[in-house]
């Protein structure tokens, strides 16, 4: 089946496209809608500019749509570029949802109304630190970009999810109910390696822009290196 991968470059959008190969799917395109507000209800923000280069270092070609990011208005922004993957032969949209209804559900209506099949392979995980596990056992080379939750400091923007982050992310679950898979808001990540990449995303300069409680590691230059 030839399909698209919804693709904002951080965990869960690397795992279902890693998910699509695994079924045999023609992954043919990945989809980034690049939203200008930082709040988009849909639309995975910071460092969004990092599509192309991962897009380069695991070869699948990368369309790139553009949203204000007002709230169900950015649905209008989806649906024209599902319409382009459409018309280019496109069958099946993957996304990366796993526990959000809201976003779940805004992209199966569409898929239903322009005739395309969502797939959303990851949609409630029995476990989340089974999860998140997985994610580092397959290879993915992970890193958080944004924190957005009380028990997240500054000190999480940059770092590698490993073993010891996520014994470290169940202490704070404990302590504050953050979501250690973090589909609440909680923090962003971007996938840098792992098993579909052909080469290794190495990050040259990037800044912490920290706001009292929160914050984002914005990636100002990167190149592709040989795994």
């Amino acid at each position: 089946m030839k399909s698209a991968v919804l693709f904002s470059g951080g965990k869960d959008s690397a795992m279902a496209l890693y998910k699509a190969l695994k079924n045999g799917d023609e992954v043919a395109y990945l989809l980034s809608i690049i939203s200008e507000n930082d709040e988009s209800y849909m639309f995975h923000v910071p460092n969004i500019h990092m599509t192309d280069l991962i897009a380069e270092a695991i070869e699948i070609p990368i369309i790139k749509g553009h949203s204000k990011g007002e709230k169900e208005k950015e649905l209008d922004d989806l649906e024209n570029q599902l319409l382009i993957l459409k018309k280019n032969g496109v069958e099946a949209i993957y996304n990366g949802a796993l526990f959000s209804q809201y976003q779940k559900t805004r992209i199966d209506e569409i898929c239903e109304k322009i005739g395309l099949k969502s797939i959303a392979p990851l949609w409630h995980p029995p476990n989340v630190e089974e999860y998140m596990n997985e994610i580092i056992n397959l290879g993915f080379e992970i890193i958080i970009t944004g924190v957005f939750a009380e028990g997240l400091d500054e000190s999480w923007l940059g770092r590698k999810i490993d073993k010891v982050a996520i014994e470290e992310l169940k202490a704070i679950n404990k302590k504050y109910g953050v979501n250690i898979s973090f589909e609440g808001g909680e923090a962003e990540t971007l996938a840098i390696n792992g098993p579909i990449f052909k080469k290794r995303v190495k990050i040259i300069k990037a800044e912490n822009h920290w706001n009292f409680d929160n914050g984002i590691f914005n990636i100002t230059e990167a190149i592709l290196e040989d795994k």
